[in-house]
């Protein structure tokens, strides 16, 4: 009774928190701008709900059996038109959607993570490219995953195969391929999508009181990593109940991959929350800066050569070239990488800082700057609006 309370608990938080990211995309960007992920994280929330339907059937109608955890002698001995016996098989079933429900979540929620990245690097050379590197990755593993999962027992009804014993890759409880397959692919791509924002915070010019939280906000798939290795460890080592004790911690997985992934989506709340216990200087966009000039990108930049006349020339025609810089509380930012093997460059651009409106903060004041001096390193923050 104590899981099943659990999984339900679980699953409201989730939701709940779906349900706010939903409501502070709405505010920010309106409806009518709403990108894809705005739609897959609401769908994972869905097979979230048919997840924890099956966890709550496994163990409360089924008793947590399945065709696993028996030798020849008890599978030979059980009458096959036993209570037992339907448990055993319905079970089985179970288990075989909901391994397959678990990795559409965890992926849902990854190629959800993706969309976000491709907004936050667009114009930011080479973190471009890994997003799109993202989408390949994603979408083979995905497919590499569920295909092994539904294939690897032939015949197919020898997941659910009580007598004779259809051999440990059909019992999907504790099967080889289910577990280590799963595990190992879910915890690479985990550990792909978090190599895209934290060398880049990593890298950028601000203090490290600012920079700490910053990264402990993209760094939540580290939880969702050990989460996927301890639900393996536990399948392998729970012997008969191994059912019940998987699909506990796959509810536990799922909530925390939901949860973690929506931290930067709401943020805004998070530092509304923080400015009324006085820790509002943790995701202060205002400070002294440190000196350095800061392009938007790679294409504000203009390489100027030849006489002053050609500057003035380039300059002309690089200045109308403008974007929108935003603090915390907009839609969505970044901080781009410092680049320091441009030596020969001059920047002329024209920035307009823009904030949003957020629950009656005042709006950031428009300015214009222009810089002609060579700055030795670089970055940027901005804003990719839709």
């Amino acid at each position: 009774m104590t899981n099943n309370v659990e999984s339900w608990t679980l699953l409201s938080l989730a939701l709940a928190v779906i349900i706010v990211r939903v409501g502070v995309r709405w505010k920010l960007v309106g409806l009518r701008n709403f990108q894809l992920d705005d739609y897959l994280m609401p769908l994972a929330g869905i097979v979230f709900v048919a997840e924890t339907v099956a966890a709550y059937l496994v163990v409360a109608d089924y008793g947590g059996l399945t065709n696993s955890y028996m030798t020849d002698e008890e599978r030979a001995a059980l009458d096959p038109d036993s209570t037992e016996w339907a448990d055993r098989v319905a079970g089985s079933k179970i288990q075989v959607v909901g391994w397959s429900l678990y990795v559409t979540i965890l992926w849902l929620v990854k190629f959800s993570l993706t969309v976000f990245y491709s907004r936050l690097t667009t114009g930011l050379q080479g973190l471009a490219t890994r997003v799109r590197i993202a989408w390949i990755i994603l979408g083979v593993t995905y497919v590499a995953t569920e295909l092994s999962l539904l294939l690897s027992c032939q015949p197919f009804h020898a997941f659910w195969q009580i007598n004779p014993n259809p051999g440990i890759v059909c019992q999907a409880t504790h099967s080889p391929v289910y577990v280590l397959v799963v595990v190992i692919l879910n915890v690479l791509t985990d550990v792909y999508l978090l190599s895209i924002p934290l060398p880049l915070l990593w890298k950028v010019n601000i203090n490290l009181k600012r920079k700490i939280p910053l990264m402990a906000l993209f760094s939540g798939a580290a939880f969702v990593v050990a989460a996927g290795i301890i639900r393996a460890v536990t399948i392998s080592t729970a012997g008969m109940d191994g059912a019940a004790a998987g699909s506990k911690w796959a509810c536990r997985e799922t909530f925390v991959s939901i949860v973690v992934s929506n931290l930067p989506i709401i943020q805004p709340l998070i530092r509304k929350a923080f400015k009324k216990i006085g820790l509002s200087q943790l995701f202060s966009s205002s400070g002294k800066q440190s000196g350095q000039t800061y392009p938007l990108s790679s294409r504000g930049l203009t390489n100027m050569t030849g006489n002053r006349d050609a500057k003035k020339s380039k300059a002309s025609s690089a200045a109308p070239h403008t974007m929108q810089v935003s603090a915390w509380g907009s839609d969505e930012h970044i901080l781009a990488e410092p680049d320091s093997s441009s030596k020969d460059i001059t920047v002329i651009s024209e920035t307009f800082v823009r904030s949003e409106v957020w629950a009656g903060e005042p709006e950031t004041s428009v300015q214009k700057t222009t810089s002609s001096t060579p700055p030795k390193e670089w970055s940027s923050r901005f804003s990719a609006h839709q």
